[in-house]
């Protein structure tokens, strides 16, 4: 007694988790001292220790090295499973490697996942040895190749196990992991309004035993910490049975809504399984009720009123770490985006993590979620290969980020593509039966896409939009109201979004003149950034008939082609830099527009150096009206325009040291901003 005493107490402190005898499942994190080498290192003592998350391209890529290593890794842990596990079922869940994982326990292989964005689950119930030690091996390959999504993509495809990795333990009969490594629980909003709300939790069971198990399925529901609704179920769980579907429904008179940032409120599900009067597993998930719908006209409206969708896009990777990202930088992630305005991200151009969704739900952060079915834009190859064997991974691919994420009510939108072409191999037909399958997956959501060309691929989906760069890739920022006004005058019925729309700038690359840049060029001052934004934003806020926009991108991003800007690798049309430490210019324009608390900010202000006497003043504020100072001498006062900016025209300069000082007034309360130039 006193050995298993021991044991019970090494094992605690090995994984990090205590047993709840009411509560039988159990996850367990196995992030922690596993091996890594890669493949061709095969002589011995190779490895080395590493912790997951991890990627081993946080260092070539981010260099700008066009042939990062793009091939196997092996990663290796070794576990002890005591016996006291027996009777238990165990599974293995993978919530990301990129991008196909061969798995195997004790040299065995216990299966293949192809797809570097989704989770995927194992059972490891029969293939363990009790009471020793078993090794789980992991070959991680980010080799290009043709019957995986993504083909290519103008971003870094970093190799590794990046997210988390669990063990789950549950009974013998079990809400399954298994369906697409989902939760195994869908809460299906059949009807929502302000009155009242009918809602069906599909849960998925299973049975590893012989004989049928008859137990009891309920559904309690929680506003904050009183519950307001409960339903149960006795069930019989066939035997051997993997998935059998379950539905309890039920209805909630006067909802609290899920409205956004106004209220991101989340009812909490806890939906658990009882056998005996015991309580043998338990699976908690948000259930945010809402309703909203797209005019084309008018654009998006949530839970009855316009929503102006102000959004952004974002990779899942920055500076140093690559995309083996932790929870610190989402929650920083999300931060930034609060702080500017942002109430809509586009999460491009794959599945992420299922911590950055619980933040947009949390935040009330309107999310497209898209699969990564990514056309070559301006860049050689394609997107679309027409094989059997890239149609059927395409399919699975959505099939995961629907089941996984179902529950998430920030997701809107599921996005099927991006940047496709229609010559070669047509994606056309394939596109056509991604929407039905998305549609039949979750009829709840409309389907979007994000295209760069004309043809028939625009008129699938639910919603389109459009990646626009009038400004930056050639034209001018004028383009676009001509484009968008001609494509609504020409198609009144279709709902027209932008998903890009951007430009480059360095915090480095500083200008007094203002002169449009050259995208492939070493040389993206900050301001050209800055002005292609108010250009553009004036003219989208000017459209209600768009139902989205998102900013390409809010950060910078690493892209190991690229060779422009202050140094090769990195795409800087974020407004925010690759290791979050710098708010660019643009990034104020929009706080000032988006944000209502009160601010000022001088654009330009990095522009010490200065080889003019006179320059043009530019300050973002939304106060009612903005005082000037230079050297401690008023200049001028004026109200901002309706974008947010004000201009002092021909403010004169002395040489020497310039102290430049905004202020921003609304009625008694003021708002500063200073900063010094220096004329030579």
């Amino acid at each position: 007694m006193k050995s298993t005493c021991v044991l019970m107490l090494i094992t605690c402190l090995v994984f990090g988790y205590v047993s709840d005898a009411m509560a039988q499942r159990e996850s367990i994190s196995i992030n922690k001292d596993w091996k890594f080498r890669f493949s061709h290192q095969v002589e011995k003592n190779k490895w080395e220790r590493v912790d997951l998350p991890h990627t081993w391209n946080a260092q070539d890529a981010l260099s700008g090295k066009l042939d990062y290593k793009r091939g196997i890794g092996n990663y290796v842990k070794r576990l002890f499973f005591p016996e006291e596990w027996k009777g238990k079922r165990i599974f293995l869940r993978f919530e990301g490697v990129n991008s196909v994982a061969t798995v195997f326990l004790n040299g065995k292989c216990i299966g293949e996942h192809r797809g570097g964005y989704g989770a995927f689950v194992f059972e490891l119930t029969t293939l363990i040895g009790y009471g020793k030690d078993n090794v789980i091996e992991v070959r991680a390959n980010n080799a290009e190749r043709l019957d995986v999504m993504p083909l290519v993509g103008d971003f870094n495809m970093y190799g590794g196990i990046y997210r988390d990795v669990e063990l789950i333990l549950t009974d013998d009969v079990c809400i399954s992991p298994l369906d697409y490594a989902s939760p195994g629980v869908y809460l299906i909003q059949k009807k929502v309004n302000n009155q009242l709300a009918e809602v069906d939790a599909c849960v998925k069971l299973s049975n590893v035993t012989d004989v049928p198990q008859t137990v009891t399925l309920k559904v309690h529901l929680y506003h904050e910490n009183k519950m307001v609704n409960e339903c149960l179920k006795e069930v019989v769980v066939e035997p051997k049975a993997m998935m059998q579907s379950e539905t309890l429904s039920f209805s909630l008179e006067k909802p609290r809504l899920w409205n956004g940032k106004e209220d991101p409120f989340m009812y909490r599900t806890v939906v658990s399984l009882w056998r005996e009067g015991r309580r043998i597993d338990c699976i908690e998930q948000p259930l945010g009720l809402r309703y909203y719908h797209i005019d084309a006209n008018d654009g998006f409206f949530l839970n009855g009123k316009h929503l102006s969708l102000q959004g952004v896009c974002r990779h899942q990777e920055r500076a140093e770490v690559g995309n083996a990202l932790r929870s610190a930088h989402h929650e920083e992630d999300v931060r930034l985006m609060l702080e500017m305005g942002v109430n809509a991200v586009r999460l491009a151009h794959y599945p992420q993590a299922s911590y950055m969704y619980d933040l947009l739900d949390k935040y009330g952060i309107v999310t497209w979620a898209e699969i990564p079915f990514v056309g070559p834009g301006g860049y050689e190859d394609k997107g679309f290969v027409d094989t059997p064997d890239f149609r059927v991974n395409g399919k699975e691919q959505l099939k995961e980020l629907i089941r996984q994420h179902y529950n998430h009510p920030s997701i809107c939108f599921w996005g099927l593509f991006n940047e496709l072409k229609e010559a070669g191999d047509n994606p056309l037909s394939y596109i056509k039966e991604l929407n039905e399958l998305a549609h039949r997956e979750d009829v709840t959501r409309p389907t979007t896409a994000a295209s760069n060309q004309n043809g028939a691929l625009n008129f699938v989906t639910d919603l389109m939009a459009w990646n626009k760069y009038d400004g930056w890739y050639g034209a001018t920022p004028a383009f676009l109201a001509h484009w968008l006004d001609k494509m609504h005058e020409r198609y009144p019925n279709l709902k027209i979004g932008i998903s890009e729309y951007g430009a480059g700038g360095s915090i480095y690359h500083q200008q007094d003149t203002l002169v449009q840049s050259i995208p492939v060029s070493w040389w993206h001052p900050e301001n050209w950034q800055t002005e292609y934004h108010i250009r553009n934003w004036e003219i989208i806020r000017a459209r209600p008939f768009v139902w989205g926009t998102f900013v390409w991108a809010m950060f910078d991003f690493g892209a190991a082609h690229r060779r422009e800007g202050d140094r090769p690798g990195i795409n800087d049309k974020g407004l925010v830099t690759h290791d979050r430490k710098v708010k660019k210019d643009a990034f104020f324009f929009y706080k000032a527009n988006w944000n209502p608390e009160p601010m000022v900010y001088i654009a330009g202000k990095r522009n010490v150096e200065r080889e003019r006497f006179v320059a043009d003043i530019m300050v973002f504020s939304n106060c009612q009206e903005v005082m000037l100072k230079i050297n401690g001498i008023l200049v001028e006062s004026m109200k901002p325009d309706a974008v947010n900016v004000c201009v002092f025209k021909q403010v004169r300069l002395r040489k020497g040291e310039n102290q430049v000082e905004v202020v921003g007034i609304n009625g008694r309360q003021k708002w500063t901003d200073n900063c010094c130039w220096v004329v030579r």
